[in-house]
């Protein structure tokens, strides 16, 4: 159809939410090697228009909150400022067996500096 699939929109969210924090110093192997893990428990998106094949588009992330024991991260994906798509994915924070745990202390420490 010549368009993106609607479920491509969640995986840009994935890339741009690891490049996210990645940014700011926390990268993912890194909090997974300390014991924790940040599964999706919940994603949305609203799609406005549709994205064509090889179009250049922007995904903008953003966390409103401190993160506690989950943390929710809202997306904007633009192409030339127009709005595409907007969402949020909703992690929460586990130990291996998926029991819910609070977030690590260098994971906490990172994240006071932006709130």
């Amino acid at each position: 159809m010549g368009v993106v699939y609607y479920t491509r929109y969640l995986e840009y969210f994935e890339a741009a939410r690891t490049e996210m924090l990645k940014s700011i110093g926390l990268i993912v192997t890194d909090i997974e090697n300390e014991g924790f893990f940040l599964p999706v428990v919940s994603a949305h998106c609203d799609y406005k228009q549709s994205a064509k094949f090889e179009d250049e588009i922007i995904v903008r992330t953003s966390i409103h909150e401190m993160p506690k024991a989950r943390m929710k991260i809202g997306y904007d994906i633009l192409k030339n400022e127009t709005v595409l798509a907007t969402g949020y994915t909703l992690h929460g924070f586990t130990d291996h067996n998926g029991k819910a745990k609070r977030p690590p202390k260098s994971f906490q420490l990172v994240m006071q500096k932006y709130f």
